[in-house]
């Protein structure tokens, strides 16, 4: 076995271990692309090794999703097949584990009509409502991780020979995924402590509004009462730990939905189910995106945030520094997974109701009643640079620095 294998080996062994701690008797279900075939073998072969009952692989292919877009009539993007989305509650519910791929290919879209893309995401958004509750709430062990694929890597390195991109972007995603390292277990072990130990004093403080102020950004954002910073790894219902994005670089809870007011800037690219939105603006009143502007994507954009009422509103505030492993790559991924361990950032749409205290145990309606928010999409943005600036506001008003110049102020 040469070295790249023995680095293939150890990350499908990290992301069974750490990511969703693959259990004896459990079934798991594998997303992944036909171009990472081989490394879903292995992750296969591996799940089954360590007591899987068994694994269903749903394979995805670019080139069939497009033809979706290309040849479909227009009533296609208003069906969502309701048995995959039953299968996929079914596997909740039993206890599985579902593990994801997830290699967004930033130009899949291009020149199709963004009110199909907008169609099929809200009928997808629709029928798996029920499931996407589930992973919301961790009644099940999840895990996102990355594998190249071509379209991926001739965006992220472009400026390299076509032959050297996806190796440089193997060596990248090992680096980032800390599979480099002698012991990636124990290394994520202390990552996750790390993590969590910061989510503890932030959780401890309970700082009423931050507050947030870089180029093109002044923004004052409300947080839940009794909210829960999270980070690092979360526990399943059945109390299995588990690590829902590998890598991971951030600690993150719950805004109040009407409590966002200002403008933001991002500073990296958005990719929006395969369309590219990048260098945009969204402004805030009581919550809500009442203008927007994008110099790239303006229309892939607005199809987003009319999804449903939901979509216009912050569901997530995550808080990763300036110098952090992947960041310090200085590289934009095109791949909102990576990118957003690289960078503080927001998500539109729906709230994960463990980042409120008791939170897995309320209604809908009561979560909505203290502060959450609900919709059918959940999707992160960046907004984090070398030149953000972030205060704490305390229940009395004073404020406190917790980010200057992109990074944290004190150590934990």
């Amino acid at each position: 076995m040469n070295s790249f294998e023995q680095q293939l080996h150890k990350y499908a062994e990290l992301v069974l271990k750490v990511g969703v701690n693959l259990q004896p008797g459990q079934v798991l279900y594998l997303g992944a692309p036909l171009e990472c075939a081989e490394f879903a073998r292995i992750i296969v072969r591996k799940a089954y090794e360590a007591g899987a009952t068994y694994v269903q692989v749903a394979w995805d292919d670019d080139a069939v999703t497009r033809a979706r877009f290309d040849y479909a009539s227009d009533e296609s993007f208003h069906y969502y097949p309701k048995w995959i989305a039953t299968s996929m509650e079914q596997l909740a519910e039993t206890g599985g584990a579902l593990l994801q791929i997830d290699v967004p290919n930033p130009e899949l879209y291009a020149g199709i009509d963004t009110a199909k893309v907008s169609a099929a995401r809200r009928a997808a958004a629709n029928a798996r409502q029920k499931y996407l509750g589930y992973v919301r709430s961790n009644r099940l062990s999840w895990c996102l991780i990355n594998a190249p694929t071509q379209a991926w890597a001739d965006k992220a390195f472009s400026e390299l020979p076509h032959d050297e991109r996806i190796p440089a972007l193997w060596e990248a995603l090992f680096h980032m995924t800390r599979v480099d390292q002698k012991d990636p277990v124990t290394a994520w072990q202390q990552h996750i402590h790390s993590l969590k130990t910061r989510s503890a004093w932030l959780t401890e403080k309970q700082y009423k509004k931050l507050h947030y102020s870089g180029p093109g950004t002044v923004l004052t954002v409300e947080l839940v009462d009794d909210h829960v910073w999270a980070g690092g790894s979360s526990f399943n219902l059945a109390g299995v730990e588990f690590v829902a994005n590998v890598p991971t670089e951030e600690v993150f809870t719950m805004p109040r939905r009407q409590g966002t007011n200002g403008i933001v800037s991002s500073t990296m690219p958005l990719i929006l189910g395969g369309m590219i939105v990048d260098r945009f603006s969204l402004t805030f009143q009581d919550g809500k995106v009442t203008d927007f502007t994008a110099e790239v994507g303006y229309d892939a954009l607005k199809a987003f945030l009319e999804t449903d009422e939901g979509a216009s509103y912050l569901g997530e505030i995550a808080l990763v520094p300036h110098a952090s492993p992947i960041s310090n790559l200085n590289r934009i991924f095109y791949n909102t997974g990576v990118d957003e361990n690289a960078s503080c950032h927001f998500a539109l749409g729906s709230s994960y109701p463990f980042t409120l205290h008791n939170g897995t145990s309320l209604s809908k309606e009561e979560l909505a009643a203290r502060g959450a928010n609900d919709s059918g999409v959940h999707e992160d943005f960046m907004i984090g640079s070398d030149q953000l600036d972030i205060d704490g506001e305390l229940a009395d008003g004073t404020r406190e620095p917790l980010f200057r110049q992109g990074n944290w102020v004190f150590s934990t």
